[in-house]
């Protein structure tokens, strides 16, 4: 039995003496480490339920590509506006650079996908915000395509379901960027006019100045599980009022509970929920005598 404990122990090349120093080589990309719970769990079994983690729930964030591929019908999808691209409005030191590195590294030529999709037979226009180019900043190219969006919306009585994830407004564009602001609200506002449905679904982070507008907007809000939805951060609010925050602030079950997010839906039950939201909703349904 000593003999066998000892070539297992040569093997794996383990210090008893000083276990700290033993290492294990874990092959890349074969284990998830939850930023929530620090729980490891295979990288198969977390893409299986939707990047979220089996332990604690956390909803991982997704590409706007993987959102798409779970929440629209299959082959239904046309996109708007692939070709736009950024410009450098205020001349800002390296912001070109840094957009065609995450060009390159994201296949995007912007932070949000905008179209036309069916989810489960039901038309709308989609925009989906990616968090992984510049955090879904938002530019002028983001504004201008949300705004395309809506007025195409209008043009064809769709309904629109967008995807909110942003850091807020993007910096690199200054004044500029803050003008979005008022120019999406300005096109929810006409598709609002025109009677047609618009649902907003909060994901991890949902903040700034896109918080303050667009995305809370909606004549729905839905929200993931435990998603950071908020305008400025924790540290400048309670550096301004001088008081602790509760530990649940900014988070979508916080919102809730104060009226500001009307249900928190799990990844996996959102495309029926949608669906159903759709169909309730749509304008064909509606009683001429209503209208």
């Amino acid at each position: 039995m000593e003999d066998l404990f000892k070539i297992v122990k040569s093997r794996l090349k383990i210090d008893i003496k000083n276990p700290r120093k033993n290492k294990v080589n874990i092959p890349s990309g074969l284990l998830f480490k939850c930023p929530r719970c620090q729980t490891a769990i295979f990288n198969d079994d977390f893409e299986s339920v939707g990047r979220i983690c089996t332990n604690c729930g956390y909803h991982s964030r997704l590409t706007a590509l993987q959102r798409l591929e779970i929440t629209a019908d299959k082959g239904t999808f046309v996109e708007y506006d692939a070709n736009l691209s950024s410009v450098n409005p205020i001349n800002f030191p390296g912001y070109e650079e840094k957009v065609k590195a995450l060009m390159a590294k994201t296949g995007l030529k912007e932070a949000i996908v905008t179209g036309e999709c069916e989810i489960r037979g039901e038309r709308c226009v989609i925009g989906i915000m990616d968090s992984h180019f510049m955090m879904a900043s938002m530019g002028s190219v983001v504004g201008e395509k949300i705004t395309r969006a809506f007025e195409r919306a209008i043009e064809k009585k769709l309904p629109v379901v967008l995807f909110a994830a942003s850091g807020g407004a993007r910096m690199q564009e200054g004044i500029v960027s803050l003008m979005q602001m008022a120019k999406t609200s300005g096109a929810v506002a006409l598709h609002s006019e025109a009677g047609l449905f618009y649902c907003t679904v909060l994901t991890d982070p949902t903040t700034g100045g896109v918080t303050a507008s667009f995305a809370s907007l909606g004549d729905v809000i839905l929200a993931e599980p435990k998603v950071l939805v908020g305008f400025a951060g924790r540290r400048v609010i309670e550096g301004t009022i001088k008081q602790r925050l509760p530990d649940e602030f900014q988070s979508a079950e916080f919102l809730q509970s104060h009226g500001f997010v009307d249900m928190i839906v799990e990844r996996k039950r959102m495309r029926h929920v949608l669906y159903h939201l759709l169909k309730l909703h749509k304008r064909e349904a509606i009683p001429e005598w209503i209208k």
